[in-house]
């Protein structure tokens, strides 16, 4: 089955880059609060253990929301919903500057995590709609760049920030990104009502859309595309969980070096995105995954067999490089695995990529305790390569497009 034909011209390029402030913004709400813990836990007198308690509700309101939102944004338009999100998202941050107590603070983050959740799921299947699939990866490979840059910004600004102007003026500079990004892609619907592609036929009313969930489900590639994801991230982000603790206990870096070897990844990932036409040019998608699988391999025993921190710097750049060439692979074609509920597809998809990520690190921790993170670095070194060349060949299975 060919993917439907677009029925607008492709939208301005005003118009992605909104989008993509909104999932910056998005991207830097997930990790701000990681760097806060110690003034958050002084400012309301308990300990940084029960202070992580934000953490966790941040990120059980962003796994929970993310498939009730998809659904939403195929049925009343994936850039509109998006927009509103974000406002909302900038509503809940703001308002954790303002909490009395641990536990307001604790409602106003799992607020801001369940709002925040799918503006990313649905700007990549926005993405989906409005661009064709053979420009689909490299835009999307660009527009990566704002998620990764909100990642790696969110920690060494959130400390920064904080140190100097405490933990309660953060949330107000986050909630500002998301309150700007909110108002500005709901005006450009007022300016530019081509910035909403035509909505999927079928996806006019609620009991279809949940009809069309158990019909997705039932697509072979479907089913390929959602256990790829999950095991992707269990094995990457179950052992890149534990390389900062690493590079402190084993190497002997201070945070600050520590933190700052962390964003090398980002560097990596950036160089990905930057020569992303230029290698989707010499390499198709499954010379694009098998290559990046490789990658990352070569980058984790590196890191496992590392003697000292400037040896960990290259394993960062390429676990960035190889990593996102892998991913960002993946993530175009769960833009196409269900053109028709594309919003509800890709939620789906992020959904797998949370619980991936949250077993992975789950799992890895006991070993982590007791032979050290090296041995767990060389596990997904083997999971990695393989779940790239299983996917490789399953590829096979997607409709033309």
């Amino acid at each position: 089955m060919s993917a439907p034909k677009q029925a607008r011209a492709e939208p301005p390029l005003r118009t992605i880059l909104l989008l993509a402030l909104a999932a910056f913004a998005g991207a830097l709400n997930i990790r701000i609060s990681d760097p806060l813990l110690a003034q958050v836990a002084a400012g309301f007198s308990t300990t940084i253990g029960r202070a992580a308690i934000i953490v966790t509700a941040f990120t059980v309101g962003y796994g929970l929301f993310q498939l009730a939102f998809g659904p939403v944004g195929d049925r009343f338009g994936k850039y509109r919903i998006a927009g509103i999100l974000s406002l909302a998202a900038g509503l809940a941050t703001t308002s954790a500057a303002f909490a009395a107590s641990l536990s307001d603070l604790t409602i106003a983050r799992f607020a801001a995590g369940a709002m925040s959740s799918a503006v990313i799921p649905l700007a990549f299947a926005w993405i989906g709609d409005a661009i064709p699939f053979e420009r689909r990866q490299a835009v999307l490979a660009r527009f990566l760049t704002a998620q990764f840059t909100g990642i790696v910004l969110s920690q060494a600004a959130g400390g920064y920030i904080g140190a100097e102007f405490g933990w309660r003026t953060v949330f107000v500079v986050v909630g500002a990104v998301h309150l700007i990004a909110g108002i500005a892609m709901l005006a450009e619907l007022k300016l530019n009502p081509g910035a909403q592609p035509v909505g999927a036929p079928g996806a006019n009313s609620f009991p279809a859309m949940i009809n069309g969930a158990r019909l997705i489900l039932r697509r072979p590639f479907v089913r390929v595309m959602l256990v790829a994801v999950f095991l992707e991230a269990f094995a990457m982000y179950g052992a890149f969980a534990y390389v900062g603790a690493d590079l402190v206990h084993r190497l002997g870096a201070s945070f600050a070096v520590s933190g700052l070897v962390l964003a090398v990844f980002g560097a990596g990932a950036l160089s990905y995105s930057f020569s992303a036409r230029w290698l989707l040019s010499r390499l198709d998608e499954r010379g694009l995954v098998t290559l990046g699988g490789a990658i990352i391999a070569a980058g984790f025993v590196l890191l496992a067999v590392a003697p000292s921190i400037g040896v960990a710097i290259p394993a960062m750049v390429l676990l960035g490089l190889g990593f996102y060439m892998f991913h960002n692979t993946l993530q175009t074609n769960a833009t196409q695995m269900a053109p028709e509920a594309r919003g509800l597809a890709v939620s789906l998809f992020a959904f797998f990529l949370f619980i991936g990520q949250s077993i992975g690190v789950a799992l890895a921790a006991p070993f982590v305790d007791h032979v050290g993170a090296p041995p767990v670095y060389l596990a997904a070194a083997i999971l990695l390569p393989l779940t790239a060349l299983w996917f490789r060949r399953r590829l096979a299975m997607r409709d033309p497009v």
